[in-house]
């Protein structure tokens, strides 16, 4: 459901007020909120990198093996984008939310790229790679720069496909999953994707229990009812 059609709710007020926050956080950033922020970046940036790095040396090998390109791009999109992220002024550093968060991030790191069962054509899997792609897009474009690592309160977005669901994000990540999967099957990748999704359902509750302390998020919770799936979750 779209706040914008709530009677008597201003969504332009919100979006306005929601600017103007933006504003305000990128001033008030202290020295010590920032040195934390520094290091997390920097040690992204690595793991990035080593990451990219060993999957193309396995996509040279084997260069009908496409679905590792989508792979790479679905990663540097995610982790690559959050490198450069808005550093917000509240953030959980709670140790059980950053170890879910970093496992929530880094857990493509673990996958086996190595030749492995297709259970799908590689084009079919690229596919399905390709829509989980646009939708992380799509929601992208709409956090703009208010996308991270750890959960925080970067202001609150209702427009783009925040209208329908909660966190589309996640769904995008969960379908570019299964596209990588099904052309790169075992036991190990299996392991991982059960994993990643079982981490990032609790993420999403640490999310939401740090951005329900905002009145505003309180409120788009109330008018948006799902997470993940519409009628389900």
């Amino acid at each position: 459901m779209s706040i914008s059609s709530t009677p008597g709710f201003n969504y332009k007020r919100l979006r306005v007020g929601m600017e103007n926050q933006r504003l305000a956080d990128c001033t008030q950033v202290t020295r010590s909120q920032l040195a934390p922020e520094l290091i997390l970046r920097i040690i992204t940036a690595a793991v990035l990198f080593l990451f990219v790095f060993g999957t193309v040396q396995q996509y040279l090998k084997d260069m009908s093996r496409i679905t590792l390109i989508f792979f790479i791009f679905a990663n540097i999109l995610t982790v690559g984008l959050a490198i450069f992220s808005r550093i917000p002024l509240e953030r959980d550093w709670n140790p059980f939310s950053l170890m879910i968060a970093l496992f929530g991030t880094f857990y493509f790191a673990a996958f086996n790229i190595k030749p492995g069962m297709q259970l799908v054509p590689e084009y079919c899997a690229a596919g399905l790679q390709i829509v989980g792609v646009l939708i992380q897009i799509y929601a992208k474009l709409s956090l703009r720069r208010s996308f991270g690592l750890l959960p925080a309160n970067r202001g609150v977005v209702v427009f783009g496909p925040y209208r329908f669901i909660r966190h589309p994000m996640y769904v995008g990540y969960f379908v570019t999953d299964i596209g990588f999967l099904l052309a790169n099957f075992g036991l190990q990748n299996v392991f991982l994707v059960l994993m990643q999704w079982a981490v990032q359902v609790v993420r999403i509750t640490q999310e939401e229990r740090l951005l329900s302390r905002d009145e505003a998020y309180r409120h788009y919770m109330s008018r948006v009812r799902y997470r993940l799936i519409a009628g389900v979750f």
